[in-house]
């Protein structure tokens, strides 16, 4: 603020020396008045509601230095749409200009007016804000992100049987040119935090509406169970079991609870036998040495249709019970449907012989065979064999048997039942079937097809192929004349071709030492060596590329029980 400075006017008529001495005496006396006024702060100034009246400029700023700064230093809180942060005015670059405040203050000043005011006026002002404009963009460009926040929608469902409510969560993004203005005129001694300027994006459905849902139709469905009847039989759903029949569809701010009908059946039908399904699948079964199909039945069940309102209806009842009917169900496997499935011929025969005077290793190759016999392979379906023939264990009906583990012969529960993977390894290569997992021996046994073998361990080595072809395929095996045979029944559709090449990087026995406990001596002899298998594969509407795989043989060493000397 500049300064002004106005003397009074000059008279133009004479006037005698001795008054004139007079007016220059006064004239003098009140200049004088005006300049010791002039020097201090107008009385009953306040600075922020500091009295710095009556003050020289430098004890007003020493005194709001001392009252004004530490005030200035406190961190400001901001907050956005609820949410609060902190923010250092000096890392921001905020603070006060006393010296700015105090300007104009004080000074000469010859006008009456002027003077009496300053004398007998009030004069209330606030400080001036010193405000580093790069400092405080740095400053609210680092309080954005904690800020931020994705439009998110609300969730509703259960866990267990306890219904859960993920809040909404609404979108936030900090307006930053708008919150820099708002922090540079109100951040000093702002008396709540300061809400700073930002674009909220509500989600489509609130958090009233969930919550009226998780009220009304939640909580009421899973507060105790449900007693199903149809006057001669009923079933009870636990909570558990209800929550898992339902769903939520959550748009346009309303939320619509459903309950699946299928899943409602089956719970009901395991918990009274009045409400499971009567009907009779159609079955494929080996009858006068070729399949025939059984045909299949219609039966009664819990009729499906209505059932969802039904049990809604009845969780907001004071009786929790709901009436329901009977209804004629269709088995999931027909009649005709069976006959279309195509197992009327035989597409595949293959045998390997076993060696009779294992009698144990014997018994798990008829225990084997007779889990296998009869299963049905359905149209791209993948076929497990540790899962038709798990879990192996001796309450399973299997024994203790030689195998072959990292190079060396031991004994296992199951041993021989590699020789079952060979068999329907070679069954479903035979047939053209997708390979989906196997693995050959670590030593090559002659009664097995050279690189045409697997074997298998449970939870670590299995066999599986998968029914590329539109036919269902029934598996039929046995242990018969000294040999493990095993037959594929379906309609044939792939034509197969295999090559095997000649054995190469052949490899001599050694003498190796095994330490183990159960280590068993072995003579050894067999040369190893490495073979490749290729399979071409056509059909009436396709051929397949030609696959080729490698498989490498160890040699047959001589087995030293105890440490290498």
């Amino acid at each position: 603020m500049g300064r002004r400075q106005r003397g009074p006017e000059r008279k133009s008529r004479r006037g005698w020396l001795i008054a004139g001495a007079s007016v220059a005496l006064a004239a003098g006396l009140y200049a004088g008045a005006a300049a010791f006024v002039g020097s201090q702060i107008p009385a009953n100034t306040t600075v922020h509601g500091v009295n710095v009246g009556s003050l020289s400029a430098e004890a007003a700023r020493q005194v709001l230095e001392h009252k004004l700064s530490p005030e200035a230093a406190k961190k400001i809180t901001v907050a956005v749409n609820g949410k609060e942060e902190t923010l250092d005015p000096a890392t921001a670059g905020l603070g006060l200009d006393i010296d700015r405040t105090l300007d104009g203050l004080t000074g000469f000043d010859l006008n009456p007016a002027n003077l009496i005011k300053r004398v007998t006026g009030q004069l209330h002002i606030e400080p001036v804000l010193d405000v580093d404009d790069a400092k405080l963009r740095g400053a609210v460009e680092a309080l954005a992100p904690k800020f931020a926040a994705k439009t998110t929608e609300g969730k509703l469902a259960f866990d267990g049987a306890k219904p859960v409510l993920t809040k909404p969560v609404t979108g936030v993004e900090l307006d930053l040119d708008e919150s820099e203005s708002v922090l540079a005129n109100g951040w000093f001694d702002a008396a709540d935090p300061i809400a700073l300027p930002a674009t909220l994006t509500a989600p489509k459905t609130s958090q009233e509406t969930l919550e009226k849902a998780l009220e009304e139709t939640a909580k009421p469905l899973v507060d105790g169970p449900i007693k199903l009847t149809d006057g001669k039989s009923s079933a009870s759903l636990s909570p558990a079991q209800l929550a898992a029949a339902a769903s939520f569809k959550i748009a346009d701010d309303a939320v619509t609870m459903s309950l699946d009908p299928k899943k409602l059946a089956e719970a009901a039908s395991g918990g009274s036998d009045g409400f499971k399904s009567s009907a009779k699948d159609a079955r494929i079964v080996l009858s006068g040495g070729k399949p025939t199909v059984i045909p299949s039945a219609n039966g009664k069940s819990i009729d499906e249709k209505g059932l969802d309102k039904l049990v809604l209806a009845a969780s907001l009842d004071k009786d929790r019970t709901a009436k329901v009917k009977l209804a004629t169900t269709v088995p999931k496997l027909t009649t005709e449907a069976a006959k279309k499935l195509g197992v009327k011929e035989a597409i595949v025969n293959f045998s390997t012989p076993y060696p009779a005077s294992d009698t144990v290793r014997t018994k798990n190759l008829y225990a084997g065979s007779k889990r296998l016999n009869g299963v049905l392979v359905m149209p791209g379906e993948t076929f497990s064999l540790e899962k038709a023939l798990g879990p192996i264990t001796t309450a399973n009906g299997y024994y203790g048997s030689g195998v072959v583990v990292n190079g060396f012969a031991t004994e296992a529960v199951g041993g021989g039942l590699s020789q079952i993977s060979t068999q329907m390894y070679n069954a479903g290569f035979l047939a053209g079937y997708d390979d989906i997992t196997h693995k050959p021996h670590s030593r090559w046994f002659e009664r097995y097809p050279a690189g045409r073998e697997a074997t298998l361990w449970e939870g670590q080595v299995d066999m599986a192929w998968k029914n590329n072809t539109p036919y269902a395929v029934m598996i039929e095996a046995w242990v018969g004349g000294g040999r493990v045979h095993t037959r594929l029944w379906s309609t044939d559709y792939w034509t197969v071709k295999s090559t095997s090449s000649a054995k190469y990087n052949i490899t001599n026995p050694r003498t190796t030492y095994n330490p183990a406990e159960n280590c068993k001596p072995e003579n050894g002899g067999k040369k190893g060596f490495s073979i490749n298998v290729t399979r071409s594969r056509t059909s009436a509407e396709k051929t397949l590329p030609a696959e080729t795989k490698s498989w490498t043989y160890q040699p047959w060493n001589k087995v030293v029980c105890g440490k290498k000397p």
